[in-house]
């Protein structure tokens, strides 16, 4: 159960300082079916965290019990350091999928690889019950997804997002940090 709470709280963090909210403003924009690309996001989301999971998995039998929560810390910390640059809302191209498959494959491609992902991953590898970080990240993001689809662009510019992603970024790299200085058994 730690590792769905963990994930929902990381991941709710890690959307609200990326550009993922404001490619799923533009998609919430661009098409008038806002219940595909909700499910087609929603679908993208689970499938990334899936596979987090799947190499969190993988990796935790390699891994000391305090490497794993190095991970974790690592993790939390580049998550937090790389959301305190500014975000340029993305472009997306003409493609002619439908509201379904172009919300899929925008947020699956910007979603391969990004910091949710790698602290399910994380999370993963250091949890009895790793699906259950899939389920959390997934949840936290769409916390955090579903009022931009449904906002758009324009209701996004009116949200302090500079703030929320500098907030958001603190509390990641502070959690990191003491889960680091855990892991060494400095505090």
């Amino acid at each position: 159960m730690d590792a769905l709470m963990a994930a929902l709280v990381a991941a709710l963090f890690t959307q609200a300082s990326d550009r993922t909210p404001w490619t799923a403003a533009l998609l919430g924009d661009r098409h008038a079916s806002k219940a595909a690309v909700i499910a087609a996001t929603a679908l993208a989301i689970a499938l990334g965290n899936a596979l987090g999971v799947v190499g969190g998995v993988i990796v935790a039998p390699l891994l000391s019990p305090n490497a794993r929560d190095l991970l974790l810390a690592f993790a939390l910390v580049s998550a937090g350091a790389s959301g305190c640059w500014s975000i340029k809302p993305p472009k997306l191209r003409d493609w002619r999928l439908g509201a379904f498959g172009t919300s899929l494959v925008a947020v699956g491609m910007l979603g391969f690889g990004d910091r949710t992902q790698f602290i399910t991953a994380a999370l993963a590898a250091r949890s009895t019950t790793p699906a259950l970080a899939a389920v959390g990240a997934t949840i936290g993001a769409m916390v955090v997804l579903v009022p931009a689809i449904l906002l758009g662009t324009r209701g996004l510019r009116k949200i302090p997002t500079t703030a929320l992603r500098l907030g958001a970024s603190v509390v990641l790299l502070i959690f990191g940090a003491v889960q680091g200085l855990g892991a060494l058994r400095l505090i």
